[in-house]
C-alpha cells in the first residue's frame, strides 16, 4: 500500500511540476501562447511543444535517477533554469531578429529550431541528473 501512494503523490508533484514549468514559461512570452494556437500559429505550437517535451524529460530523468521526491523537484529545478536560461542565450544570439516576435508572425522556421534547441539542451542537462 505504501508503494502505491508513493507512486501516486509522485505523479501528482510530475504534475504539478511540469504545469508549474509551462505556466513559467507561458509568463516569458510576450503573446498569449494558448490564443496563438488557437489561430493555428504552427511555430508557436512547434515552439511550446518542444518546452513540454524539454521539461517532460527533466522531469523524467529526475524522477528516475531520484528516490525522494524533495531531489527530483530540486533537480527539475536545476533543469528548468538551464531551459530558460537556453531560451534567452538563443534570443540573444539571434541579433537579426527577435525570436518571440518571428514567433507570434507564425515563422515556422523559428519554431522548430526553437524546439529542438529546447529538446537537445533538456538532453543535455538530463545527462548531468544524478
Amino acid at each position: 500500500m505504501t508503494d502505491v501512494i508513493n507512486i501516486l503523490v509522485s505523479v501528482a508533484v510530475i504534475i504539478v511540476l511540469q504545469l508549474v514549468g509551462m505556466l513559467i514559461f507561458s509568463w516569458m512570452t510576450p503573446f498569449k501562447d494558448l490564443e496563438e494556437l488557437k489561430k493555428g500559429n504552427t511555430a508557436v505550437g512547434l515552439a511550446l511543444g518542444g518546452k513540454f517535451l524539454a521539461t517532460a524529460i527533466i522531469l523524467g530523468v529526475a524522477a528516475y535517477t531520484n528516490t525522494s521526491i524533495w531531489f527530483m523537484a530540486l533537480w527539475f529545478a536545476v533543469g528548468y533554469v538551464c531551459l530558460v536560461a537556453a531560451y534567452w542565450i538563443f534570443e540573444l544570439v539571434t541579433i537579426n531578429f527577435r525570436v518571440s516576435e518571428q514567433l507570434k508572425e507564425g515563422n515556422v522556421a523559428v519554431g522548430t529550431l526553437l524546439c529542438m534547441v529546447f529538446i537537445g539542451t533538456a538532453f543535455a542537462i538530463s545527462s548531468l541528473i544524478i
